[in-house]
């Protein structure tokens, strides 16, 4: 059991038999009553959010989880394929799980796996990863009033807003978090 007092972004509870990811959560003090929690959680099977409140000091079913290295081999017909670092056991992941992860996902580069039970709930890449532009329009200059940018291809399909003076075949460092460019690599 876990105290509402312990709750933390990205934790994993349990809640009437269903597993949830803390997303958010927000200690809250009323001017009358007692202290609330509210939470945001996101249930882990169906992919909904909820929003909840606990009282404060409540406790709830703390959930352990297995976050294991996976390298990433190939995608086919909706299936990402990967590899245990440790067991070379290869295991195929659904796009449902993999989710918007599969914009940045590179041939041998290594994710984060998180897993409940042989269940794989969660991919986690790093936060920044270096990728080829595949292609790249032509910067057109003109009465711009701040610092242009234009659409890039990269690599693995993905889209980005990068400057114009990149180039077809430039390596830029994307961050993963926003898919937004940080800069050239």
């Amino acid at each position: 059991m876990i105290s509402t007092n312990q709750f933390k972004s990205g934790i994993f509870i349990k809640l009437d038999g269903q597993l949830y990811m803390i997303m958010e959560f927000q200690h809250h003090k009323p001017g009358k009553g007692g202290a609330v929690v509210r939470t945001k959680l996101r249930n882990v099977k169906a992919g909904s959010i909820v929003n909840r409140t606990f009282r404060a000091g409540d406790a709830v079913e703390n959930v352990f989880v297995e976050e294991k290295k996976f390298q990433y081999l190939y995608a086919d017909n909706g299936h990402y394929h990967f590899m245990d670092s440790e067991s070379y056991e290869q295991i195929s992941i659904s796009e449902k799980v993999v989710g918007s992860a599969k914009n940045f996902l590179k041939e041998n580069s290594e994710v984060s796996v998180t897993m409940y039970e042989s269940d794989i709930l969660d991919i986690k890449l790093p936060t920044f990863i270096d990728l080829k532009v595949a292609e790249a329009g032509p910067g057109s200059r003109g009465d711009t009033v701040k610092q242009g940018t234009k659409n890039a291809m990269l690599e693995t399909g993905a889209t980005v807003q990068v400057p114009l003076f990149i180039n077809s075949g430039d390596i830029i460092k994307i961050d993963t978090r926003t898919g937004g460019y940080v800069g050239r690599a």
